[in-house]
C-alpha cells in the first residue's frame, strides 16, 4: 500500500462530522459505500439499519466516478423514509397513506422502503404549466380544418361550451389531486378506486394510448411546421433531431421536464400575447395591405359554413373532438400530484389558472383568428406536397405581414415540441401507473435511483419512432389517425374525472365522512361534474353523428368514422374484455363499499380552518400589489 493511500483518523469522519479511529480491521458485515468524491469507503449497519463508519478502513481511488454514478443510477431506486416524512410536507393531513401488515398506524420511528418517483415540480413550474402546457397541435394547427369545417362563430361556439365542462373538470380533477396525491397516475388511477376495476383498466389505457401516441404526433407535426420554411430537406433530419432533443430533456427526469416545459411555455405565451395585440392591429387596418377588416370574413364569406341551420349544428359538433383534444393537457396539474413538492398549495392555485387559460390562450385568440381568416381560405387545406399551414402564421401572412409569421412558426414549432416532450413525460408515469395497478406487466413497475420510470421510458421512446413516417408520402394520413386514437380519449378521460369526483363525494356522504376532510373542495361541486359528464355524453353523441355523415356530404362515410371515433371501439374492448379476463363484471362499486382510506391524504377540518384564518390575517396586512398577486394566483 502506497503512504498516500493510509488512511489517518482525521481523514474519515462520518455523517456528523466525527473523527474515526482506525485501529482494526473491517468486520465480516461491512457493505462498501462510495461518496461523490468516488472514494470507497466501508460501512457497517447497526441493529436500527443506520449505517456508520467503520475502523482501520483503506481508502482507494475509482478511476472514472462520474461513469460509475452514471451507471449506478439506473439501477433500482429504494428510498429510506419515515412515516411523518410520507406526508409532502402537507401540515393538515392527520392519517398517512400507508399502513404496516396488520393495518394499523405505524409510529414514526418506522422505516418504509419504498420506490418514488422525486417530487421536483414546484409552485413557478405548476403556474406555467397550468397556462401552457398541453397548447400544441390542436389549437396551434388543428384549428386550420375546424375554422374550415364549422366556421368563426362555429369555432367560438364549440370551444366556448367545452371550456366550461374543462372548468368543471379541473375543478373536480383539483379535488382530487389533493386528496389523492401519493397514487401515481394521478386521476388515471381514480376510477380503481371510486368507479370499477373494468372501467379503470378501459379509460387507463385508452389515455396512455392517447399520449403514447401523442409523441410521434407531435414529432410528425414538427416536421409538417418545417414545411413552412423548405421543402427540399428530408423531414427525418429534423425528426431525428427533434427526437433526441426529447429523449435528452427526459433523462434528466421530472426536474428536466419541468424546466424545459417552463421554457417553452413562457415562448408559447410570449407568442401569443403578440398575436393579440397584432392581430388587433392588423383587423383595424394599422398593419397590412388589406386596410380594415373589422367584421368582413363573418358575413362573407359567413360566420358558419353551409346555409341551413343543420349544417350550422354539424359544424359547432366537429368543433367539440377537436377543442377536447386541444384542451388536452389542462388536467396535468393533477396529473403530476406525486411529483409535486407540495400538492395543497399548487394545484388549487394552477386550478384556478385554467379559468386565464380558457379565456385567454384558447377564446380570446380563435375569437381574433375568425376576424383575419375566412373559414373558405384554400390556405387552410393542406397542400399537395405534404404542407400544413398554421392558421395563426396565415392569418398575419396573408395580410402582407412580413417576418412576424416566421416568428410565430418558429415559436409554434417549439409549441409542438413541448407538447412531444410533455407526451413522453406523461405516458411513462401512465404505464408506471398501470403496472402498480396490475393492468399492465410488473416490468414497467421500475423507478431508478433519480426517480425516472426507465423501462417505461423505453416503451414510450419506442412509439415515438412512429415518427419517422415524416418522409411517407402518406404523411397526412398517418397524423389523422393518430389524432383519431388522441381526440376520443381526452373526452372519456374528461368524463372518468367527474364520475370519480362524483363517486367520492357519494361515498363520503353515505359513510357519514365530513367534506372538512379535504385540502381542497372544487368550486362547482358536484353540480359542475355532473354537469360536465352531461356536456361530454353529448359531444360524443354528436361526434358520432358528424363522423357517419361529414359535413358537406350526404351519404354514410367508413373511413371518416373511424377517423373521428377510433378511440370509441377501442374503450369498448378494453373494457369488456377485462371483464371477461378477470371474471369482474360489476358496473360501479357501491357508494357503501367504496375504501375511502386507501392511499387518500385525510385532512384535519380545525387546523385547515386555522390556516385559512392566519393566511386570511396576512393577506388583510399586506400591501396591495401582494394582494393582486394572491387574488390571480
Amino acid at each position: 500500500m502506497r503512504p498516500e493511500d493510509t488512511i489517518t483518523p482525521y481523514e474519515l469522519q462520518d455523517v456528523k462530522g466525527e473523527a474515526v479511529s482506525a485501529s482494526r480491521s473491517p468486520p465480516d458485515n461491512e457493505v462498501e459505500y462510495f461518496d461523490k468524491l468516488g472514494d470507497a469507503r466501508q460501512y457497517t449497519s447497526n441493529l436500527e439499519g443506520e449505517g456508520t463508519p467503520t475502523e482501520g478502513v483503506s481508502r482507494h481511488r475509482i478511476k472514472n466516478p462520474l461513469f460509475r454514478n452514471f451507471i449506478d443510477s439506473f439501477k433500482r431506486g429504494e428510498t429510506t423514509a419515515r412515516i411523518a416524512d410520507l406526508e409532502n410536507d402537507l401540515t393538515t393531513a392527520v392519517s398517512p397513506q400507508l399502513s404496516n401488515y396488520h393495518g394499523s398506524i405505524p409510529s414514526d420511528e418506522v422505516v418504509i422502503k419504498k420506490e418514488e418517483l422525486k417530487r421536483d415540480i414546484n409552485q413557478r413550474h405548476m403556474v406555467f404549466m397550468a397556462i401552457g402546457s398541453g397548447v400544441g397541435t390542436g389549437l396551434l394547427v388543428g384549428n386550420a380544418s375546424t375554422l374550415n369545417s364549422a366556421g368563426p362563430a362555429g369555432l367560438l361556439i364549440g370551444y366556448a361550451l367545452m371550456g366550461t365542462c374543462v372548468y368543471c373538470v379541473i375543478q373536480a380533477a383539483g379535488e382530487l389531486g389533493v386528496t389523492y396525491a401519493n397514487l401515481i397516475g394521478g386521476f388515471n388511477a381514480y376510477p380503481a378506486i371510486l368507479v370499477a376495476p373494468s372501467f379503470a383498466f378501459s379509460v387507463g389505457w385508452i389515455y396512455t394510448l392517447q399520449w403514447l401516441c401523442m409523441t410521434p404526433l407531435e414529432l410528425v407535426t414538427a416536421s409538417l411546421t418545417i414545411k413552412y420554411w423548405t421543402t427540399k430537406v428530408d423531414p427525418d433530419v429534423f425528426v431525428v433531431i427533434f427526437y433526441l432533443l426529447i429523449l435528452l430533456i427526459n433523462f434528466f427526469g421530472s426536474k428536466g421536464y419541468a424546466e424545459a416545459d417552463f421554457f417553452f411555455n413562457c415562448m408559447k405565451l410570449a407568442m401569443i400575447s403578440g398575436f393579440f395585440i397584432l392581430g388587433i392591429v392588423v383587423a383595424c387596418g394599422g398593419a397590412g395591405h388589406d386596410g380594415y377588416l373589422g367584421g368582413k370574413y363573418w358575413h362573407n364569406p359567413g360566420a358558419f359554413r353551409g346555409e341551413k341551420a343543420i349544417d350550422h349544428f354539424k359544424g359547432v359538433s366537429s368543433v367539440f373532438v377537436t377543442s377536447a383534444f386541444a384542451f388536452g393537457g389542462s388536467e396535468f396539474v393533477a396529473l403530476s400530484a406525486s411529483e409535486q413538492a407540495n400538492p395543497r398549495k399548487s394545484i388549487p392555485s394552477a386550478a384556478k389558472l385554467i379559468l386565464y387559460r380558457i379565456i385567454w390562450v384558447y377564446l380570446t385568440s380563435i375569437t381574433i383568428l375568425g376576424f383575419l381568416v375566412p373559414w373558405d381560405s384554400p390556405q387552410l387545406q393542406p397542400s399537395s406536397d405534404g404542407k400544413k399551414t398554421s392558421p395563426y402564421v396565415v392569418a398575419i401572412a396573408m395580410h402582407g405581414v412580413k417576418v412576424v409569421p416566421h416568428l410565430i412558426n418558429a415559436v409554434i414549432l417549439m409549441a409542438v415540441l413541448s407538447v412531444s416532450n410533455s407526451a413522453f413525460f406523461y405516458s411513462s408515469r401512465l404505464l408506471l401507473s398501470l403496472s402498480q395497478r396490475g393492468y399492465a406487466p410488473k416490468w414497467f413497475d421500475y423507478v431508478d435511483r433519480k426517480g425516472r420510470p426507465v423501462r417505461a421510458m423505453l416503451i414510450s421512446a419506442l412509439f415515438g419512432v412512429i415518427c419517422f413516417c415524416a418522409t411517407s408520402k402518406k404523411e397526412t394520413d398517418v397524423f389523422s389517425w393518430l389524432l383519431a386514437i388522441s381526440g376520443l380519449s381526452t373526452i372519456f378521460t374528461y368524463f372518468s374525472i367527474c364520475v370519480s369526483h362524483i363517486r367520492m363525494r357519494s361515498a363520503m356522504k353515505v359513510q357519514g365522512r365530513s367534506l372538512g376532510e379535504l385540502g381542497f373542495r372544487s368550486q362547482v361541486g358536484t353540480y359542475g361534474s355532473f354537469y360536465a359528464c352531461l356536456l361530454l355524453v353529448l359531444s360524443l353523441m354528436a361526434e358520432f353523428w358528424v363522423a357517419l355523415a361529414p359535413i358537406g356530404e350526404g351519404k354514410l362515410d367508413a373511413e371518416s368514422f373511424f377517423e373521428n371515433y377510433l378511440a370509441a371501439p377501442i374503450g369498448i374492448v378494453f373494457y369488456f374484455g377485462y371483464m371477461i379476463w378477470k371474471k369482474d363484471f360489476r358496473i360501479f362499486i357501491r357508494s357503501k363499499d367504496i375504501d375511502l382510506d386507501f392511499k387518500r391524504q385525510v385532512f384535519d377540518e380545525d387546523l385547515i380552518k386555522q390556516e385559512d384564518e392566519e393566511y386570511a390575517e396576512q393577506m388583510r396586512n399586506a400591501p396591495r400589489w401582494r394582494k393582486v398577486i394572491a387574488f390571480l394566483f
